[in-house]
């Protein structure tokens, strides 16, 4: 909801500083006093085009500050300013700058955060509606039709999406199975070679390093088995070194008890006699482990150079042939059984078919009873703000199978007959300014949707009519803001040249035009009640309000 709009330097407008709050807010003022400068200003802050002659003459820059109520949590609007990273307080108002200066260059702030022009004219669409007599977006727009319509009947349309991703999902599995299957199967004669061949060797992870290993231990073994043996020799026979220290060790052992320096010599030894028999055990276990054997020493290397040479072949590691032989075994499997697992997925393409189709079927039946609803809604409101001639009717048309989507199969569209006899049409091709900004009140007051802006603008909405159909167009501004029944009240500010209308506002705003020598200036200011009476006689009577002028605009105030 609009709260606050400040312009600055804005063709006729030099300073202005207006509040806003709920509800019908009516602005008038005589013709020409600049109140389509008010909505200029409010869509540059919207985002429209940036034109260098609204600068006021004589300024180098005008400024355009629009504040609107915080964005409830999780609405559209909300996570569009989340996903541009524009960060607001709880509760902090949401605050519009636009600049233009005079040569044409401008600039966009959201609460102070730069923006471009793009992403105002997106969040404007969230923010405010204005219809006009040239209005080509909002209502008249059909790509929006069908989500109105849901809305106004809701519908529910998450199962649909939800089914629909579910067979598209399923399709895509089916075409990716098939795709791997064709190329299998060309590889059909390279894979059974591979898997031949992989299979005889029966690669397992880790035993190349096992056997690199093994293989460094022999080589090892190779080169020292004649060091080995000199050094074992040592250890070996009568005439050895412990055999030797055994000897001493026994003679002296009869003669420790008669000095003590022969016991400590005793015990040296023994020690020496207890190293020697380790270093003799070391040395076995060495000569084990590095045992030369030609011939498995052959075997390893063979191993070893036939795992290397197979994943040189296949640009991999020898670790990885292990796996790679089972990848390629599926693939072969594949092209075996695949028609048993393409029927599988074939079945479930069906079946997620049939499911979407079911529930984008019920869904379009809803849509055809919310439709003549809604076509009886409209024509009740027609009547009244004389489109008597006029029909409205909404299509649901089924849209052909490659366009089935989330959203149903369903194409929306609103269409009008403004004459008897007269072909169905978009609203904006055949309706009148006049008729089509009553046409979309009417459409509107019927929809009565809780989604869309919250603030909306009706520019001269009843050019041309006056008496009974401005008062009924009145009325209906006053219920689309009030809100009815289950759906929310709106912000509406509607520019109007009708006393019936403007009696109907919960504000009323004059726009005055004043002339100091050659400087004009527009403003804009807020009614009290004895205002308001006076503007509303000025618009019965003309120039001169007369007695019964501010009569007549006291009854149509008390009517309200």
């Amino acid at each position: 909801m609009l709260t606050a709009l400040s312009i600055a330097n804005i063709v006729l407008i030099e300073r202005l500083d207006l509040d806003f709050e709920a509800g019908l807010g009516v602005l008038t003022g005589e013709t020409g006093a600049g109140k389509s400068i008010l909505l200029d200003a409010l869509g540059l802050a919207l985002g429209m085009r940036a034109d260098s002659a609204l600068v006021r003459q004589g300024s180098n820059q005008a400024q355009v500050t629009a504040s609107f109520a915080p964005p409830a949590p999780g609405t559209p609007l909300a996570e569009l300013l989340a996903a541009n990273e524009i960060a607001l307080e709880a509760g902090e108002a949401l605050l519009i700058r636009r600049t233009l200066k005079a040569d044409g260059g401008s600039r966009a702030f959201l609460n102070d955060q730069p923006c471009s022009a793009a992403l105002l004219r997106e969040i404007g669409t969230h923010l405010v509606e204005i219809h006009g007599q040239h209005d080509d977006r909002g209502l008249l727009a059909p790509a929006g039709h069908r989500a109105l319509l849901d809305t106004y009947g809701r519908a529910d349309t998450a199962a649909v999406a939800a089914a629909h991703a579910a067979w598209r999902a399923a399709e895509a599995k089916l075409a990716a199975a098939r795709a791997a299957i064709l190329e299998a199967e060309r590889d059909r004669e390279w894979l059974e070679h591979c898997v031949t061949e992989l299979q005889a060797l029966g690669p397992q992870p880790g035993e190349e390093a096992e056997l690199a290993e093994a293989r460094a231990a022999m080589q090892k073994g190779e080169r020292l088995a004649g060091d080995l043996g000199a050094i074992m020799e040592a250890f070996e026979g009568s005439e050895s070194g412990p055999a030797l220290l055994r000897g001493a060790a026994r003679r002296l052992d009869r003669l420790a008890g008669d000095h003590p320096l022969l016991a400590e010599a005793l015990a040296g030894l023994d020690r020496a006699i207890i190293e020697a028999d380790e270093a003799e055990t070391k040395l076995h276990e060495a000569a084990r482990a590095m045992e030369y054997d030609p011939d498995r020493l052959e075997a390893t290397e063979t191993r070893l150079f036939e795992l290397r040479a197979m994943a040189r072949k296949h640009g991999c590691q020898p670790d990885d042939l292990a796996a790679l032989a089972d990848d390629l075994a599926a693939r072969l499997d594949a092209i075996e059984g695949g028609s048993a697992g393409l029927a599988k997925l074939e079945t479930e393409v069906a079946e997620t078919a049939a499911a979407y189709t079911h529930a984008a079927t019920a869904l379009s039946d809803l849509r055809t009873k919310a439709a003549a609803r809604l076509d009886a809604a409209v024509a009740g409101e027609l009547l009244p703000l004389k489109l008597d001639a006029a029909r409205f009717r909404t299509l649901v048309e089924r849209l052909p199978a490659e366009r089935w989507g989330e959203a149903g199969i369903d194409r929306v569209e609103f269409l009008i007959s403004t004459n008897p006899g007269a072909p169905f049409a978009p609203l904006a091709k055949i309706a009148s300014g006049g008729e089509l900004s009553r046409f979309i009140l009417a459409l509107k007051v019927a929809l009565a949707e809780e989604g869309g802006a919250d603030t909306i603008i009706f520019d001269e909405i009843d050019r041309g009519v006056g008496g009974a159909v401005a008062s009924a167009i009145g009325e209906r501004l006053a219920r689309l803001a009030k809100g009815t029944g289950s759906a929310a009240g709106k912000q509406l500010l509607a520019v109007t040249h009708s006393p019936q209308v403007a009696a109907k506002g919960a504000a009323h705003f004059i726009i005055a035009k004043s002339s100091e020598g050659t400087v004009t200036r527009t403003s804009v200011r807020a009614l009290d009640a004895a205002g308001r009476r006076e503007e509303i006689a000025r618009m019965l009577s003309g120039a001169e309000v007369t007695d019964e002028a501010r009569a007549q605009a006291e009854r149509l105030l008390e009517t309200v």
